[in-house]
């Protein structure tokens, strides 16, 4: 079932983590987190093919422990997809993963990984497509159910047309995949206050370059 929010003091969301646990929680600790007044919803994709970066998932787990709401991303459903029992972190993982909704509502906006098939009334929306839907979505009018908006990570803003390691916005939809994976940046948004907290994932100053930024 889909989780619903009440008003929030601050909400704050990240996507697209890909292993860079440690670039999390710097963003987290730059931005003041407090799980008491702040509300953080984390969107997806928190591990990579590396099976090192699982390790990240034990951050996420902890963050949910705390308030934070997490949805799965594509990497999380291609893990369940293994045969059980194919590692132990995957054993420790499982039935957490297999709890997290599909999406969550909060102060009026849909945070979902990927986004939402058009046309589709949204409690008939796929789990497929709900973490994997790309161009079919992203240029799609808003749909109806979306209220003030949708914030979504799974495809880099720099393919939507945003520069590098930039927040993405259009008509609605907030994208903020900034390309953590690609060597540019993980990006933390402070969804009212329009702030972006971000830092490279470049290796070359992985972590470093940390910015402040308010959107334009």
């Amino acid at each position: 079932m889909p989780h619903t929010l009440q008003k929030a003091y601050r909400l704050l969301a990240v996507s697209d983590i890909h292993g860079h646990a440690a670039g999390l929680q710097q963003l987290l600790d730059a931005a003041a987190y407090n799980p008491r007044t702040d509300q953080l919803i984390l969107v997806g994709d928190y591990i990579d093919e590396d099976p090192q970066s699982r390790s990240t998932l034990e951050l996420i787990r902890s963050l949910t422990r705390e308030g934070a709401l997490a949805v799965p991303g594509n990497m999380e459903t291609k893990l369940l997809s293994q045969p059980e029992g194919h590692s132990a972190v995957e054993l420790t993982f499982r039935n957490w993963l297999c709890q997290l909704p599909p999406y969550v509502e909060a102060d009026g906006y849909l945070f979902v990984h990927a986004g939402f098939r058009p046309g589709v009334p949204l409690e008939q929306q796929t789990l497929l497509d709900m973490t994997e839907i790309r161009q079919d979505f992203w240029e799609a009018p808003l749909p109806a159910f979306a209220g003030q908006g949708i914030v979504f990570g799974h495809t880099p803003t720099f393919k939507l047309g945003a520069a590098a390691g930039k927040i993405w916005r259009s008509g609605g939809k907030i994208g903020i995949d900034t390309g953590a994976k690609h060597g540019c940046r993980l990006t933390l948004l402070d969804v009212h206050n329009g702030i972006a907290y971000s830092c490279s994932t470049e290796s070359r100053q992985r972590y470093g370059d940390f910015r402040a930024d308010l959107l334009e």
